[in-house]
């Protein structure tokens, strides 16, 4: 007990109380930049969004951009600050900083040379970011992977497929990059028609689908332009492949391919255009003159 009390007797109560205030005092003051940061920050986000919509971009891709850069530099400023804020609580609490920023500039070099892959995809997320090559809600193809894009970290991209398996991938590993819904989407299709149908015939009915469809109050809004039929693009096996396109709004392209396709095939049954099925003609070796066949009927 008496050590206790020589303990307690020992503490300079008088500067540990105004310490303690400091230090208060400064979690309070970063409280305040923390809120008056997230308000620059939102204020930012809508600028970037208001700018992007006056040049005429879409509101949803202005605001995906706008999201990801605002995060990525919500990220860092909070690292930097907090990190700031640790040096100054460590001062106030009577520590010395100045060997532990000589160690952590040692300590930095050190690192360095063993994290070059790890400063590599940093400038390589920058960069990304800076060129808006791609954004949280794109789906892309990365490495041959596709997927929803999730997260664009600094170091990282996040990706998660059909199957709902999310894969990442370190910025400075990405060798191919390839944004299927940046600005506006496609959906390309190739349409089959049989051998003894009217080609011209064919491409009239699919481009009266693709109008009666951008008509439609559902699916007309998610249209960017009129249908685009290439013509013939191919002599298959069986089929007289005919190459058309629908522009939509990004993401969309396959809600609205998926609705053409089933209407053009409804089309094509009441016009009665044939789509083929795979045929094979059989021819024998050696034979003098054709085989006779003959169908024998069931006798009643």
């Amino acid at each position: 007990m008496n050590t206790i009390m020589s303990y307690l007797e020992g503490i300079d109560w008088p500067a540990l109380v105004a310490t303690t205030l400091r230090i208060a005092l400064i979690l309070v003051l970063v409280r305040v930049i923390v809120t008056l940061l997230g308000t620059a920050l939102r204020r930012f986000e809508q600028r970037l969004v208001a700018r992007d919509q006056a040049v005429g971009e879409v509101v949803t891709e202005a605001s995906k951009r706008a999201e990801t850069l605002v995060r990525l530099l919500r990220q860092g400023a909070m690292v930097l600050l907090w990190l700031v804020t640790a040096l100054v609580v460590l001062r106030e609490l009577g520590i010395e900083i100045a060997p532990i920023l000589a160690g952590a500039g040692i300590a930095g070099v050190a690192v360095g040379f063993g994290a070059q892959s790890l400063v590599r995809d940093v400038i390589s997320g920058f960069f990304m970011i800076l060129e808006n090559q791609v954004r949280v809600g794109d789906v892309a193809i990365v490495n041959g992977t596709g997927g929803l894009v999730e997260q664009v970290n600094f170091r990282t991209i996040v990706l998660r497929d059909l199957a709902g398996v999310v894969h990442i991938f370190p910025n400075g590993a990405i060798n191919t990059l390839s944004n299927v819904t940046q600005e506006w989407s496609a959906y390309v299709f190739n349409v089959g028609i049989d051998y003894q149908e009217d080609p011209d015939r064919a491409m009239e009915i699919m481009r009266a689908v693709g109008v009666e469809l951008r008509t439609d109050p559902q699916y007309g809004p998610l249209i960017n332009e009129d249908i685009e039929i290439f013509g013939i693009d191919n002599f298959e096996d069986s089929a007289v492949t005919i190459k058309g396109r629908i522009k939509t709004r990004p993401i969309r392209q396959w809600d609205v391919g998926r609705e053409y396709r089933r209407r053009l095939k409804k089309a094509f049954d009441k016009a009665g255009v044939q789509i083929p099925f795979p045929q094979r003609t059989l021819s024998f070796a050696g034979l003098d003159k054709p085989l006779e066949v003959s169908i024998v009927g069931r006798q009643q």
